[in-house]
């Protein structure tokens, strides 16, 4: 799937099947549904959950809690807006599963 494939499924009810699970907490993320991306993300353990887990917690506001998930991630608060930051998220995440 490709970056555009995904923005495109956003037009559906339900995010494609094929989508592996943090790609489909990225989906509801963007269909408006924070807490279920949230209950997504927060079950699976690793550096990219840990990512998609600090970008909801920077989405909410919550920017002591994103950073602490960044620092899980092994990363820094990015300084770009969040739809730069879902972008990058979404494309390197496709390109991992």
């Amino acid at each position: 799937m490709t970056y555009e494939e995904f923005r495109e499924s956003l037009g559906f009810d339900r995010p494609p099947p094929a989508l592996a699970p943090l790609l489909q907490a990225l989906w509801h993320l963007d269909k408006g549904d924070w807490h279920r991306s949230h209950e997504i993300a927060q079950a699976i353990e690793s550096p990219d959950a840990a990512w998609v887990h600090a970008h909801l917690h920077r989405v909410e506001g919550d920017v002591w809690n994103a950073d602490y998930w960044y620092r899980r991630a092994g990363r820094q608060r990015p300084e770009v807006p969040l739809e730069d930051e879902r972008a990058e998220l979404v494309t390197a995440l496709l390109r991992t599963s």
